[in-house]
């Protein structure tokens, strides 16, 4: 099931269903589903999924009110499949090393020569092999620790179309196009994947080279997922691409990238478990944003940089309308923050 939130014609927020060109509004005929919090915990209260609860409600709109889906894109009115309730509160994290292709990249951007010894092994070439070595256990055996950073809360999160910012003090910025994982805590403390979604999970790669212990400040940038979550992805053998537009231009196309667990040292089981292991991470209502890490980056080999109005393109096979962002530099008053008695 591929669901969507969105602005509806008064303003309100609506849960619909993607159903190829339309959008069946699910709120439109049950209006205490106007998202996919509450529609996931009323269907935790009925004992079943997610997409199994929401099926008739589909059909239901689906006779009922049948909308325009590029329209709604093309308005700006679809939002962040995923968002953060009153009461609870929404995680963004992600793991890196991950992929097969992955560590060589971040190892060329950590890397230390000397002409007596060569290039010693870098801490992201060990953990990288580490995962290689273990990030795959048995069944009900705990595997090798992923490399896990967190990005922020639910206020970092952009829906499609909105912007990715460069902020003032940054260095750079820099795409990464990858899969996400939704997950929600049940009112139990159970954490529950909903679904996937594609993500760019924005970062800051010239601040991450300056020295790799940088690598916490260089995460905490605006990201994105969207447009839709999708319930029943398989998340085996992906294929995505990210493209880069200047003026119209293709400025950047990074061919296909591989993701899922076929191309993965560490299976999303022992990714999940490393997650969810920590009691904070399963307190009841909360919400988890998770990148999973990508393969390849366009920083490494780019001789360009960021420049305002930049749009960046992910699309993973599978997930559904791509999802753009365009890129914003935040010129404002940078002067040190200057922190006052309370």
């Amino acid at each position: 099931m591929r669901l969507i939130q969105f602005v509806g014609e008064s303003g309100e927020s609506c849960l619909g269903c993607v159903l190829e060109s339309q959008v069946a509004n699910i709120t439109a005929v049950e209006p205490d589903f106007g998202d996919v919090c509450l529609a996931f915990h009323a269907a935790r209260a009925a004992g079943t999924r997610l997409d199994e609860f929401l099926r008739p409600h589909v059909e239901t709109a689906r006779q009922r009110e049948l909308l325009d889906y590029a329209e709604l894109l093309k308005a700006g009115r679809v939002l962040a499949p995923i968002s953060e309730p009153a009461l609870a509160r929404l995680l963004v994290s992600g793991t890196g090393l991950t992929h097969l292709g992955s560590a060589q990249q971040r190892d060329t951007m950590h890397a230390k020569t000397t002409p007596e010894s060569g290039p010693p092994k870098t801490d992201s070439q060990k953990m990288f092999d580490w995962g290689v070595a273990g990030g795959r256990p048995a069944e009900g055996v705990r595997g090798t620790a992923p490399e896990w950073f967190y990005k922020g809360d639910g206020r970092i999160l952009r829906g499609p179309g909105q912007p990715l910012e460069i902020p003032a003090f940054a260095e750079d910025g820099g795409e990464e196009p990858e899969l996400v994982g939704i997950y929600m805590v049940d009112l139990r403390g159970v954490p529950c994947r909903v679904g996937f979604a594609q993500g760019n999970e924005w970062s800051d790669h010239r601040t991450e080279k300056l020295n790799y212990l940088y690598l916490a400040p260089s995460k905490l940038r605006t990201c994105s997922i969207g447009p839709e979550l999708v319930t029943d992805f398989a998340f085996e053998d992906v294929t995505l691409r990210c493209r880069v537009m200047r003026n119209g231009r293709e400025l950047y196309h990074s061919g296909e990238l591989r993701s899922g667990e076929r191309n993965m040292c560490h299976s999303l089981a022992n990714m999940e478990d490393h997650h969810f292991k920590y009691p904070q991470h399963r307190q009841p209502g909360d919400i988890h944003v998770h990148y999973f890490g990508t393969s390849r980056l366009s920083f490494p080999g780019r001789t360009w940089s960021y420049e305002d109005g930049d749009e960046v393109e992910v699309s993973v096979d599978g997930l559904g309308a791509p999802l753009r962002n365009p890129v914003q530099r935040v010129v404002r008053d940078d002067r040190p923050v200057r922190v006052e008695r309370g």
